[in-house]
């Protein structure tokens, strides 16, 4: 394949990631509304740390698992991230 060839292949990889990491945020986001019904926290370490394991249980490479768990620590993150402004904006709005 040439340059040109690889970078469409990486352009269109790009945009699945981008499709399934908003996917993911809206899962996050449902189950942060169940979270919230019934009083559990945003953080979940326990949670979080299982999907630490998995990942770099089914890892096939090229990336090394300190890689994948960063990556995943950063997509976790955003995802609570967006639970939390949410979470904050839906009481804002029930107290008006």
């Amino acid at each position: 394949m040439t340059i040109d060839e690889l970078r469409q292949e990486i352009d269109r990889l790009d945009g699945e990631l981008l499709r399934i990491f908003n996917r993911r945020a809206g899962l996050a986001l449902e189950i942060g509304k169940i979270k919230k019904e019934r009083g559990l926290p945003v953080y979940d370490p326990t949670r979080e740390k299982a999907i630490f394991e998995r990942m770099k249980g089914e890892n096939p490479g090229p990336l090394e698992d300190g890689a994948i768990v960063r990556l995943f620590e950063r997509v976790i993150d955003e995802s609570r991230r967006l639970e939390r402004i949410m979470t904050h904006r839906d009481e804002s709005q029930e107290k008006e």
